[in-house]
């Protein structure tokens, strides 16, 4: 009855792994639907009343109209006279709402955009937040390399790797993970450090493989 009550068990739970993801997904693409239905629904209201279109359909071309705006915007600021209607605009929205900055590099970070300031641009580490001397280690994303050496990095807090804590650290406090990628770090975040034994095996089997053909 045990072994019969654990089979029962295991696979269940062998089905949740494989159920839940795809059902949370499905719960987020409906949620962001929604969302984004809402806040264009007078333009899909407008270009109902004007053709003969759907909700759906009237939904897909009023978005992908949007995208095409977001297209076209991108491709103004990369010209001279975007660069400087961007920063004239820039200016003006932070002086006059000064959250504006602050939620444009919080996008910035989400997105991966903006070069060495993107999150996802950084390096992956261990750090020793409570000193060299200290065996305790946590999972941190360089952010910043300062002239003397040390370095700023982002401890992600589990499971939500958006939010955590920025230290500055000298160099003795930091081992870079050179083979690692910030995505595959995030991942053992979400996960509340599952994964992390093969994260770390894998950068340390890579960094004997560069080693083996160096020498070689």
């Amino acid at each position: 009855m045990k072994r019969f009550r654990s089979f029962l068990t295991l696979t269940i739970l062998g089905g949740l792994t494989v159920v839940l993801p795809i059902a949370l997904l499905a719960m987020i693409f409906v949620w962001l639907f929604a969302g984004i239905s809402e806040l264009i629904s007078p333009l899909t209201g407008m270009l109902r009343e004007e053709t003969t279109l759907n909700e759906f359909l009237a939904f897909v071309v009023v978005f992908g109209l949007i995208l095409s705006a977001c297209f076209l915007v991108g491709l103004l600021i990369k010209t001279r006279l975007g660069v400087w209607m961007h920063s004239h605009v820039d200016g003006w929205l932070a002086k006059l709402a000064p959250g504006y900055r602050t939620i444009r590099e919080v996008v910035s970070q989400l997105l991966g955009v903006g070069d060495e300031t993107s999150l996802f641009s950084g390096q992956t580490a261990l750090a020793k937040i409570f000193g060299p001397e200290s065996p305790v280690t946590v999972t941190a994303i360089v952010t910043s390399r300062h002239p003397n050496g040390s370095f700023t990095v982002f401890v992600p807090t589990a499971p939500i790797p958006t939010s955590g804590l920025t230290y500055h650290l000298p160099a003795d406090c930091i081992e870079l993970l050179a083979h690692v990628s910030v995505e595959e770090a995030m991942r053992t975040i979400i996960a509340c450090g599952s994964g992390s034994a093969e994260m770390l095996s894998k950068n340390a089997r890579e960094a004997q493989r560069k080693l083996t053909e160096y020498e070689g």
